[in-house]
């Protein structure tokens, strides 16, 4: 799904996702899904919501929450992963209507995560590409999903990528190599905002 919008649309998602941050800060309200929304958008999808704010001048990230699977309609999902975002990612307290001011906003509409298959778990490498793949990594009870572009903001390659998925599931850093471990990739199309509230771009994960 994600791979297939347009910079129109992702640009409207992300003006959907700043809308209905800025409205339940205000009210502790959701906003309506509005009647002009593209058919496209009323697909099933999955979609992550970062935010980053640039008060220290800088961009660090304050939230990220999303939907791995398609499991909702991409409006309805971009609206409850922003507010989740904003409000409810443990790793950070609550952002203040004053702080949305330094928020930039991303959205990464996904396509479905696929199993990787494969003949022994040293093989995981050669099939992911740093720059285009997402990466989910399950054992147990144990889950953790990493975005494609955080490899390329943090510069790993395949096996850091791999292993640092593991970290985020709670994992040791070498569990994607244990029998019983599952890999899923998946891609997704990423929009972000220029500056807070500003004109949105596709952003390019383009990697040698």
């Amino acid at each position: 799904m994600g791979r297939g919008l347009s910079l129109e649309e992702g640009a409207f998602l992300v003006k959907i996702a700043r809308e209905a941050i800025t409205e339940f800060l205000k009210t502790k309200g959701k906003i309506p899904v509005p009647n002009d929304v593209p058919a496209s958008l009323r697909r099933k999808s999955g979609v992550f919501v970062t935010l980053n704010t640039i008060a220290s001048g800088f961009p660090e990230l304050r939230g990220c929450i999303g939907y791995p699977y398609p499991i909702a309609p991409l409006i309805d999902a971009t609206i409850d992963s922003a507010i989740s975002s904003a409000t409810g990612d443990p790793r950070f307290p609550q952002i203040t209507s004053r702080e949305l001011d330094h928020i930039i906003i991303e959205v990464s509409a996904l396509t479905p995560p696929e199993l990787i298959a494969v003949d022994k778990p040293t093989d995981y490498p050669k099939h992911v590409k740093i720059g285009k793949d997402g990466l989910i990594i399950e054992r147990g009870w144990n889950k953790g999903l990493l975005l494609p572009q955080v490899p390329i903001e943090w510069g790993w390659d395949a096996e850091e990528f791999l292993g640092q998925c593991c970290v985020k599931a709670g994992l040791p850093l070498d569990s994607w190599l244990l029998d019983g471990t599952k890999v899923y990739k998946f891609q997704a199309v990423i929009f972000e905002e220029t500056s807070p509230n500003g004109v949105v771009k596709k952003k390019d994960l383009d990697h040698p």
